[in-house]
């Protein structure tokens, strides 16, 4: 091995030992508590954003503390939202500074050494300086997420492999320095960034160059490229390590979560940026620095462009999360009422259990889709919600109705559709509920639809409703044996009932238990766990596609 190698694996062995250690001691000095604004998500964009620590206005005073100082582990400083901030500095808070220091002047000394094999174009230093500072500068930063996006990072990649590791180090260096006069990093943030971004672009670009001279890789030939990829790679797996590997011990938390939540998500961008950092050298071998100030033109309107697109899917992903808490807190008084009706009339929570279980099981003996059994699941639920409108005595009435109650009881569906049509994106499960009671003789109510003018949703809810009222054991009723109901749903069949679904119930209740035949073992709560479990107070998407379906059936 030639002396020169040996320079170039030292240094790159120091490096990245350096980086570890002033980790190992940062750990060792966590008396301070990790601030959650700390971190500073990888840009999901191309090109590609360069990571490093956050700043910003907003970040200064709730920002983790320097690494020099300690913050007792006082009950007050585990309970307290903002750090503390204590004036000592604590030996392990010096050490790990030391530490810091001594890799930047290791990386310094290893830059000296390698710049007699840079290959020092000013001209096209200036050029990518220019355009990874300028990147840096009209960066995209989100304050909610923490995340930048820029691309300084390919510049340096290109000043890598096109210069040399010291030059593409003291751009590193040059972009931290200029990028603190925007973000503001807190000193130890600081003393990090400048380590990896001095140490990732010099071992990159010295073993470009030395894998070049050894492999004899001439300029322009596909290896030539393929080699430039795999620089690319090692920049950002280096990159990665510095940052984010600081960032899990700040913060207390798992490298892998690290890696699944801020390296994985943005592979494929990934591999777009390594591809395009392969075109830009191509260019710049065919056209010169002509073609690297076009790049940074169209680089800066990208990165703008990228950085709105970032905001505005934050902001959609903002408002579909509190949507979706809304239409939570929404159904959970929707459910709230329904218990308040079971304390009324016993068999409430029970019976609406009960019809929700039969109808998902029917509709899915009816091989409707996964989306449509969720939906008359959850009509299944609510279905009976509008009898909150019921007096007492009509609730519990174990007679025939008079001709002023039967208006009250008619009225129910359409109660309860409207109740249910105020949260957003139960539109279908309300027209599932105004239908639950429509005969297919055209003899039910409230708007006497018949046949197929009846959604077959509301005729599933339909069949499960009469069968559960017959046979339920908790009503004010007498009930009747499971025998006795089917029989009985064969009698009203293709006059009240669906032919087909009524098939369909019996062959489900052969060989089941009594308990189930009977409903007994419905339980409300249980059934609701299921409806969350499965994101169903989130799928408006789905259920608007289902509304097409039930419009269709309807018209």
């Amino acid at each position: 091995m030639t002396g020169q190698s040996l320079v170039v694996l030292g240094g790159a062995c120091a490096g990245p030992a350096l980086i570890g250690l002033s980790l190992l001691l940062r750990r060792r000095a966590g008396g301070e508590r990790a601030h959650p604004a700390a971190l500073s998500a990888i840009a999901q964009s191309s090109p590609r954003a360069a990571m490093r620590f956050p700043a910003g206005p907003d970040a200064a005073p709730d920002g983790p503390a320097p690494a020099t100082l300690a913050v007792p582990e006082t009950a007050e400083s585990q309970t307290s939202q903002q750090p503390a901030v204590v004036a000592e500095i604590t030996p392990l808070g010096r050490a790990m500074a030391g530490v810091q220091v001594l890799g930047l002047l290791g990386a310094l000394a290893y830059g000296v050494l390698a710049a007699g094999r840079a290959h020092w174009d000013l001209p096209l230093l200036a050029m990518l300086a220019a355009c990874a500072v300028l990147s840096d500068l009209t960066a995209f930063h989100s304050h909610s997420s923490r995340l930048k996006v820029s691309g300084s990072f390919l510049a340096l990649v290109l000043a890598m492999v096109l210069l040399g590791g010291s030059p593409a180090a003291l751009l590193g260096i040059a972009c931290i320095g200029v990028g603190w006069l925007r973000w503001r990093e807190a000193p130890h943030w600081l003393l990090q960034n400048l380590l990896v971004y001095a140490w990732f672009p010099l071992i990159g670009g010295v073993a470009f160059s030395l894998l070049q001279a050894t492999w004899h890789v001439g300029t322009g030939g596909w290896a030539y490229y393929a080699l430039i990829f795999a620089v690319f790679a090692l920049a950002l797996a280096l990159n990665f390590l510095g940052v984010a590997g600081y960032v899990c011990l700040v913060e207390r938390t798992s490298w892998r979560a690290k890696v699944r939540e801020a390296l994985l998500p943005v592979l494929s961008s990934e591999l777009f940026s390594a591809l395009l950092a392969v075109a830009v050298a191509y260019l710049y071998r065919l056209v010169g620095l002509g073609a690297l100030a076009l790049f940074t033109i169209v680089l800066v309107f990208v990165q703008n462009l990228l950085g709105k697109l970032v905001l505005s899917e934050r902001r959609a992903q903002d408002l579909e999360r509190r949507t979706d808490q809304l239409a939570s807190l929404h159904v959970g008084m929707l459910s709230s009422l329904l218990h308040g009706l079971d304390l009324r009339d016993r068999m409430t929570a029970r019976h609406s259990a009960a019809v929700a279980r039969y109808a998902r099981e029917i509709a899915r003996e009816a091989g409707l889709s996964e989306a449509e059994q969720d939906l008359v699941h959850t009509a299944g639920l609510l279905h009976d919600i509008g009898k909150f409108i019921f007096p007492d005595d009509v609730l519990k009435a174990d007679r025939s109705p008079t001709a002023e109650e039967w208006e009250i009881i008619r009225a129910h569906p359409g109660e309860g559709a409207r109740l249910v049509r105020q949260v957003e994106g139960y539109g279908p499960v309300a027209d599932i509920i105004v239908a639950h009671h429509e005969r297919v003789d055209g003899r039910g109510y409230p708007r006497q639809l018949g046949g197929e003018e009846i959604p077959a949703l509301s005729r599933i809810v339909s069949v499960a409703d009469v069968y559960d009222v017959m046979t339920a054991r908790d009503s004010y009723r007498t009930p009747i044996s499971s025998l006795e109901a089917i029989q009985e749903l064969f009698r009203v069949a293709d006059s009240q009932l669906d032919t087909e679904y009524v098939r369909i119930l019996v062959s489900l209740l052969a060989g089941k238990s009594m308990a189930y035949r009977h409903g007994e073992d419905a339980d409300f709560d249980a059934e609701l766990a299921r409806e969350r479990s499965t994101h169903l107070f989130t799928g408006a998407a789905e259920r608007a596609g289902a509304t097409a379906a039930l419009k269709a059936e309807a018209s």
